[in-house]
C-alpha cells in the first residue's frame, strides 16, 4: 500500500526562477518584485480638472492636445506633456499669481491616455485593456477574456517598447502561471505593452514582431510612434 501511495502521490513540480530572457522583463526581482512607484508623467492625450479652490469658477476639465499643451482661462497656453500633476500645479500657480489674489490650484488626473496595454490573439475579447496599479501579463489575458481552446500556451508574445524606442519581443510561457505551481513568474505589465497569444509556435519572434506592428496592429492604439 505504501508503494502504491507513493506511486500515486508522485514528485511535486519544482518551482523555478524565470528564465533570463524573461527575468529581464520584470522592473526588480528578489523580495521585492514591483517596480518603485515613480511619479506620474503627464501626457498628450490625459484628461486633466484643475481645481481653484478660492475661484470655483475658473474650475475646468483639459485635454493635453497633440502639440502637448493645454489652453487655460486668463493665461497663454500652458505646457502639460512631460511634467507631473505637481510640477504643473506649481507652475500654474505661479502663472495665476498676477491674475489671482490667492491661486490655490490643483491638477487632478481623470484619465490616463497611455494607460492601457493591448492584448490579440487567441482570446475571447482582443482589445485594449485598462492598465490597472499592478496587473501582471496573465491578469491582463484574464480581462481580454481568457485564452481560447487553441492558444498556444507555452509562447505567449510580450511586446514592450525598448530603451532605443524600438518594439521589443519576449516570449513568456504560462503554463507554470496558469497552473498554479509556480505563479510567482508572472510578469507585471507596463504602459502600452502588447500581448499576442499565438495559435502555434513562433518561429522567429524579432520578425514577427516586425510584421505584426506593421500590418496587423491598428494604428490608432498608439497616440505616438511606436
Amino acid at each position: 500500500m505504501l508503494v502504491v501511495l507513493a506511486i500515486g502521490c508522485g514528485a511535486p513540480k519544482q518551482v523555478t526562477n524565470p528564465p533570463p530572457e524573461v527575468a529581464a522583463l520584470y522592473p526588480t526581482l528578489g523580495e521585492n518584485p514591483r517596480p518603485p512607484m515613480q511619479p506620474y508623467v503627464l501626457q498628450v492625450g490625459d484628461e486633466l480638472a484643475i481645481k481653484f479652490y478660492t475661484n470655483p469658477e475658473l474650475n475646468e476639465d483639459v485635454k493635453i492636445r497633440p502639440d502637448g499643451m493645454i489652453s487655460l482661462q486668463l493665461i497663454d497656453d500652458v505646457p502639460a506633456a512631460g511634467r507631473t500633476p505637481a510640477e504643473l500645479d506649481a507652475d500654474l500657480t505661479k502663472r495665476y499669481t498676477g491674475e489671482l489674489a490667492d491661486p490655490q490650484i490643483s491638477v487632478i488626473v481623470r484619465t490616463a491616455a497611455l494607460n492601457r496595454v493591448y492584448v490579440d490573439g487567441q482570446v475571447g475579447k482582443p482589445g485594449t485593456v485598462v492598465l490597472a496599479g499592478g496587473m501582471t501579463l496573465y491578469q491582463a489575458l484574464q480581462e481580454a477574456g481568457g485564452l481560447l481552446e487553441g492558444a498556444h500556451r507555452k509562447q505567449i508574445i510580450l511586446i514592450r517598447k525598448g530603451a532605443d524606442g524600438k518594439p521589443v519581443g519576449r516570449s513568456v510561457d504560462i503554463r507554470p502561471i496558469q497552473d498554479g505551481w509556480n505563479p510567482s513568474v508572472d510578469v507585471p505589465l507596463l504602459p502600452l505593452d502588447i500581448v499576442y497569444v499565438p495559435r502555434s509556435k513562433i518561429a522567429e519572434v524579432d520578425l514577427f514582431v516586425k510584421q505584426y506592428i506593421r500590418d496587423a496592429l491598428p494604428i490608432t492604439y498608439f497616440p505616438v510612434a511606436f
